[in-house]
């Protein structure tokens, strides 16, 4: 009898976490399409008297194609297709949302991230949303429930990451960006708010510089806003499956990595770029194409 009601606990609680999946499904799949984006950052206080702010920073005014291209129960993958001009795509970041994922990569510094096994319980009907860069390389992970609010659907999660783009580009004073994660959706799309702390670690202590405040707006567009962006993953899509399996086969296989910034003054997607118009012109054979991406990211990898 004990047996049986085990049993009967047991296929209820599956139930009823596969609704609760199912349902979470549902709102993750409101990230995906084409949207109008614009990016807005504030730094907003620095415990430093003599801290010398930075501008505000405002960009955006253009499509971005949130693709789905891979979705099971408990899993789904966006890649985001930035449309510049009708003629020009950039590849942009890609999106890995999984539910009750025990596994995380946690940044550390001086771009090396350790794998770390999650308790079940901790990550217990949550979903992990995993952020890979531009060359797929990993950038941050961060977990946690979906929970309605005063009306409003809220995903939030705090996480240590490497610096953005915006940054590294055009400073070297801190090497930690604590990203205080915040999706809140809409009826015409949704907000990805920001509350950061740029940080400076230095042996395994923690200074802060200053914080920041973001807001990123995705406003939904007509699909043909994005038509380019189709286009584009049309052709090179199978260029960077083969890139993904290639980071998939190492990330597998170790439980730390570590890259270099830069090779020959080189950033590793600016490489991979290269290869995938040589890949979309016909120059390099698609048998050769995996070998070519590995040989490529195993320059930047720290041995």
């Amino acid at each position: 009898m004990k047996k049986i009601l085990s049993l009967i606990t047991t296929i209820g609680a599956c139930i009823i976490m596969n609704a609760q999946a199912s349902k979470d499904k549902e709102v993750i799949d409101k990230l995906c399409g084409c949207f109008e984006v614009n990016f807005k950052y504030a730094e907003t206080f620095s415990p430093d008297p003599a801290y010398k702010y930075h501008d505000r920073e405002e960009t955006g005014g253009t499509a971005e194609l949130a693709l789905p291209i891979e979705v099971t129960d408990r899993k789904i993958v966006i890649q985001h297709l930035l449309v510049v001009s009708p003629t020009v795509v950039v590849k942009h970041w890609r999106e890995e949302w999984t539910y009750e994922n025990p596994v995380i990569w946690k940044y550390t510094g001086d771009r090396k991230w350790v794998k770390e096994v999650i308790p079940a319980e901790q990550v217990k009907g949550k979903w992990t949303q995993t952020v890979w860069e531009v060359s797929d390389e990993p950038r941050y992970q961060g977990y946690s429930q979906f929970v309605s609010l005063d009306g409003k659907i809220i995903w939030q999660s705090t996480a240590d990451a490497p610096l953005p783009r915006r940054e590294y580009s055009v400073r070297n004073d801190y090497n930690i960006l604590k990203r205080t994660n915040r999706l809140n959706l809409t009826d015409s799309g949704y907000i990805h708010e920001q509350d950061n702390q740029k940080i400076i670690r230095r042996n395994g202590v923690d200074q802060l510089l200053v914080e920041e405040k973001g807001i990123n707006s995705y406003k939904r567009l007509n699909d043909k806003e994005c038509a380019a962006a189709n286009e584009y993953w049309e052709k090179t899509r199978d260029y960077w499956a083969a890139v993904r399996k290639a980071w998939a086969g190492y990330l597998n296989t170790h439980n730390s990595i570590q890259l270099h910034n830069k090779v020959e003054g080189r950033m590793l997607h600016e490489y991979l770029m290269e290869l995938a118009k040589d890949f979309t012109a016909g120059k390099i054979k698609p048998t050769e194409t995996e070998a070519q991406i590995n040989k490529i990211i195993a320059v930047f990898l720290i041995k």
